[in-house]
């Protein structure tokens, strides 16, 4: 919705004359960043790209990184080589830690000033827990390849630390796995679990049956997959249980220790939990001085600009965009990709001094997987679960990985993994095993050991 007294048909005021073309920076190499960047490839414009990543992720398919069957290169490419045939465009690898509206420049991490003419923040979100920041390090959430890493290593490890043991209730909390939150991540990350478990592991170990492997689904609402149909929601609730999954909805998370997970006061003893259960944006939308909401996301024009701010556009996470019939675009990324088209779009069209032009989702489903031969998807009124909805959803996902090396290498993973039931990816580094050691055996890593391990992190390569 426009902000009150805002006229969204009046474009933004030309750039100040200078010897250069109009500068415009995007922040945020995701699906809408880079959709922007594409769609000014061949506009009269200098375009830089500024991420704190050298690559594009693909972030749907990221649990099958964390749970091992894809290894981190075959959802990730880098945004150079994405944005090779866009000769206007620089790609920064930096991370924006300030943004001067008044003055139009941002500031880097490493103290550049990067001035801008037209601003585009796409920059995703990361994980929220409601107030308690002390549950990252035990509960780590899902966005990235780093922590894609750290949950494949802790899930990995919990198998390796039940090996030594011989007290069966010892061992028990090593093979509880609690995922706490029910939309598509934590479904997913469920259902995937006791298949790896009962079928690529158990003749890999030798004192400790996987087999016996528990999954704890917690969601605090009525029901998992919230945004679906009821009766895929309701499927795949099913389904789950068919999987051996303990779906406990309504179900509020109270505490969280290296040990065991709360709810209200009956305690889960165990070693490894996963958070899925919520969002916050990223603080640059506060750095414009814009009005947000609760966790921090910019109300927009329909154009999507600021208001207040007819140079600074929004696309992606960080954007609230109400729709005619009043609810919001979903934090999709067929919506993410949409935005960042309009909003190329509409830079260009303020630059000619045209009125930007109101952005309209187009609704391209909803698709969820729960394990092997099982998914839940609805397209309009259509609504499909099962064998057909499973393989669709492989289809799709083929279908919208960035660059044909990447669609290649997951289509023969995939293969070999059906064939087979092995996972190609079951690897834990050394140096980082280490680290990650430490948390499930001791506590909580400390932001040292953190920052360690990021700067650790494998690079990708192509």
């Amino acid at each position: 919705m426009s902000a009150p007294g805002r006229d969204v048909t009046t474009a933004a005021a030309p750039p100040a004359s200078h010897a250069t073309r109009p500068r415009v920076v995007i922040v945020g190499g995701g699906f809408g960043g880079l959709q922007a960047a594409r769609a000014l490839r061949r506009a009269e414009v200098d375009v830089t790209l500024v991420d704190r990543t050298n690559h594009h992720l693909f972030q749907p398919l990221l649990y099958q990184v964390a749970t091992a069957v894809l290894a981190p290169s075959d959802i990730a490419s880098p945004i150079r080589f994405l944005l090779r045939r866009a000769p206007n465009t620089r790609v920064l690898l930096g991370d924006v830690v300030a943004v001067d509206p008044d003055r139009r420049e941002l500031q880097l991490d490493d103290g550049e000033i990067i001035p801008y003419d037209y601003l585009l923040l796409a920059p995703g979100s990361r994980h929220a827990y409601f107030g308690h920041p002390e549950w990252e390090p035990l509960a780590p959430g899902l966005k990235d390849l780093e922590d894609a890493r750290d949950i494949r290593r802790r899930f990995l490890l919990a198998f390796e630390e039940a090996e030594k043991l011989d007290d069966p209730a010892e061992r028990e909390p090593y093979l509880t796995f609690v995922i706490v939150g029910g939309g598509p991540t934590g479904v997913e990350l469920a259902g995937m679990i006791p298949d790896i478990a009962r079928h690529s592991m158990r003749a890999d170990f030798r004192r400790v049956d996987t087999g016996h492997t528990r999954v704890i689904l917690l969601e605090g609402g009525p029901r998992i997959l919230a945004t679906f149909d009821p009766d895929l929601s309701a499927r795949a609730h099913r389904d789950l249980e068919e999987l051996g999954v303990d779906v406990r909805t309504g179900s509020l998370v109270t505490r969280i220790e290296r040990d065991a997970v709360y709810v209200g006061d009956e305690r889960i003893p165990t070693r490894t939990v996963f958070w899925a259960a919520g969002n916050v944006a990223s603080p640059l939308g506060k750095m414009l001085g814009a009005p947000v909401d609760r966790v921090g996301r910019v109300q927009v024009n329909p154009d999507l600009s600021v208001p207040g701010r007819p140079e600074v556009f929004i696309a992606g996470d960080l954007a609230t965009i109400q729709q005619a019939d009043g609810s919001l675009v979903p934090g999709v990324a067929p919506a993410a990709m949409q935005e960042g088209v309009c909003a190329a779009r509409n830079i260009v069209r303020a630059i000619h001094g045209e009125p930007g032009v109101p952005f309209h989702y187009r609704d391209k489903g909803n698709l969820a997987t729960i394990g092997r031969h099982r998914a839940v998807a609805e397209f309009g009124r259509l609504r499909l679960a099962g064998p057909l909805a499973w393989w669709f959803w492989l289809f799709v996902h083929i279908l919208y990985l960035a660059g044909f090396r990447n669609r290649l290498s997951v289509l023969l993973e995939w293969g070999y993994s059906y064939l087979t039931y092995r996972r190609g990816a079951r690897l834990i580094g050394e140096e980082r095993a280490a680290l990650t050691h430490g948390a499930l055996t001791h506590g909580a890593l400390t932001q040292g050991e953190r920052t360690t391990r990021a700067h650790a992190a494998e690079p990708v390569e192509r």
